[in-house]
């Protein structure tokens, strides 16, 4: 409690936000359905953290970003370097939130052993699972997956975002995993509810993908729902 005061030098207690019960909201809407929500509140961008990277495919992956900022949209990347930081870069161009999901322990491990950036992201979480646990924290916290181009680590986080039934999009002719999806897929003979977008204009998927989202997918269940109301 503050010790503010009246004009005349006498203390004053301030009143505590919570002094009235009943004006106090509860914490969990009872009303709340998460199967009935189709609010897109996360996108996932998973992509190539090095390798050969040319300018245009980084350009369309800054541009991304800046689409998923500009839709509303929080971005969530491995808070690795290369494409997902290009659209990283983008989302804090356009205003928007970037959350950084870290293999490592703390900033110094993050920086220092996996050669990592801090600079766009407006908060870094660090998980301390590796490079291969922190994928399914990727994934389970995107309401949508967007695949950029892409090596191993990159096919690991499409196989999670599958098989949990996610939507995913993916940003065509960026090379790697991603330009190998159309090819893979029908490989897997495996029904999961997962939906795949292929667009190879930034935008345009970013919209298709809320678009779908919205109308359809948001109807899918949680992997930890087994009957949905």
């Amino acid at each position: 409690m503050s010790d503010a005061r009246h004009s005349d030098g006498s203390a004053r207690a301030e009143l505590h936000p919570y002094a009235d019960p009943a004006g106090v909201a509860p914490d969990l809407d009872p009303n709340y359905d998460p199967c009935r929500d189709n609010t897109v509140r996360t996108i996932g961008v998973m992509g190539s953290a090095g390798g050969d990277l040319s300018i245009e495919i980084r350009r369309r992956c800054y541009d991304l970003g800046v689409a998923i900022a500009q839709a509303g949209c929080t971005l969530i990347t491995g808070a690795c370097p290369g494409l997902p930081y290009d659209a990283a870069r983008g989302a804090k161009a356009a205003g928007g939130l970037s959350i950084g999901i870290s293999p490592a322990l703390s900033r110094s491990e993050h920086v220092f052993r996996y050669e990592s950036p801090v600079e766009k992201f407006d908060a870094i979480i660090y998980t301390g699972s590796g490079l291969m646990g922190r994928e399914v924290d990727n994934i389970h916290s995107s309401d949508i997956v967007i695949i950029v181009g892409g090596r191993s680590g990159t096919l690991g986080e499409f196989a999670i975002a599958y098989d949990e039934g996610k939507l995913i999009g993916i940003l065509a002719h960026t090379t790697g995993i991603a330009d190998h999806l159309p090819e893979i897929v029908p490989k897997i003979h495996k029904h999961t509810g997962a939906r795949l977008i292929y667009e190879a204009d930034p935008k345009t998927l970013v919209d298709r993908c809320i678009d779908v989202y919205r109308t359809e997918h948001f109807r899918h269940p949680s992997v930890f729902v087994e009957t949905p109301g």
